[in-house]
């Protein structure tokens, strides 16, 4: 992470440094050259370089005064040190050696990534966070005039934001609360920039990062609250079962009869399975006369199978 804010900064001094280069543009270049050819045609003449000398001086200073802003670019436009306006988009003109461009502002909405590193949380965990802002310049006079560079001053801000929103809330409410971190982010760094004429757009948190102890606790924490659940979950089951068996008991209590069919029905489910054996008491055929019924199952055993398979009736 401090890689990337050392190349966020390199990034915003090289922009600087190309804005400070002079802009050259088709306008200026024939203001340059009518001069210069028209200097040359005296000095030809009269065998005399001081009008070649004349024409490239007025050329000079005339290239000087066209300027060309893109469309989503506005000019800061100084006369003698002085602030007078602003400039652009398209083709505009100042006076040579008298009024100057200061800046070009974009106008365009600007990516800016930040990051905090190892900042305490209200619970005292150390953590990284990787975030991104989404911020545009809203009013070009305040970001030329209120701040020396107002791309960097606005990283500086949001990092600074981000440590103060990490100090104050606590681990889990970073990680889960991920969207009301977002908006009181992009508020207090909206509430920092706007007087240099910029406005936050969005705030988004890229990463958190927990120290690897941490997250192999949290795991563990997780693998037990699920293990406690499905306990619970299954305790609520045995109850269900243990009501239902209890009414079931009490609908059999006095009907003899369907118990017995009950009994029936689940031996036969049990015999009538392919390969199945069942142990039943002789006391419990005897009560409930189920000779024929072992017999029937027994025929239909055989006959899925296909082999003489005894059924041991004990």
């Amino acid at each position: 992470m401090a890689t990337t804010n050392e190349s966020n900064t390199q990034l915003a001094q090289l922009k600087s440094a190309v804005q400070a280069v002079p802009r050259l543009n088709i306008i200026a270049a024939m203001l340059f050259w009518f001069p210069v050819l028209l200097g040359v045609i005296p000095a030809v003449m009269f065998k005399n370089p001081f009008g070649l000398i004349a024409g490239v001086i007025l050329g000079l200073l005339l290239a000087q005064s066209p300027k060309i802003a893109k469309q989503w670019e506005k000019a800061i436009v100084l006369r003698l040190g002085r602030y007078v306006g602003i400039r652009g988009p398209g083709l505009f003109f100042i006076v040579p050696l008298i009024e100057s461009v200061s800046a070009w502002i974009d106008q365009r909405i600007i990516t800016t990534s930040f990051a905090a590193e190892q900042t305490l949380t209200s619970d005292t965990v150390p953590v990284n966070v990787d975030a991104v802002l989404f911020w545009m310049v809203y009013d070009p006079e305040k970001a030329a005039l209120e701040v020396q560079d107002y791309q960097q001053a606005v990283s500086w801000a949001a990092q600074t934001a981000l440590r103060d929103i990490i100090g104050r809330t606590p681990l889990t409410e970073l990680l889960r609360g991920r969207e009301r971190i977002e908006s009181e982010l992009q508020k207090l760094i909206d509430q920092r920039s706007n007087p240099w004429g910029v406005t936050v757009q969005s705030v988004e948190m890229r990463d958190v990062v927990i120290p690897d102890a941490l997250q192999d606790a949290m795991s563990r924490e997780a693998q037990a609250s699920r293990e406690k659940q499905a306990r619970i979950i299954l305790g609520q089951a045995e109850v269900e079962i243990a009501h239902l068996f209890d009414k079931a008991a009490e609908s059999y209590k006095d009907n003899p009869t369907a118990l017995h069919l009950r009994a029936m029905n689940m031996l036969y489910e049990g015999l009538k399975e392919k390969g199945a054996l069942m142990l039943v008491p002789s006391s419990a055929v005897e009560s409930m006369g189920m000779g024929g019924l072992l017999g029937a199952a027994a025929f239909r055993q055989q006959v899925l199978t296909g082999t003489k398979g005894d059924i041991e009736v004990k």
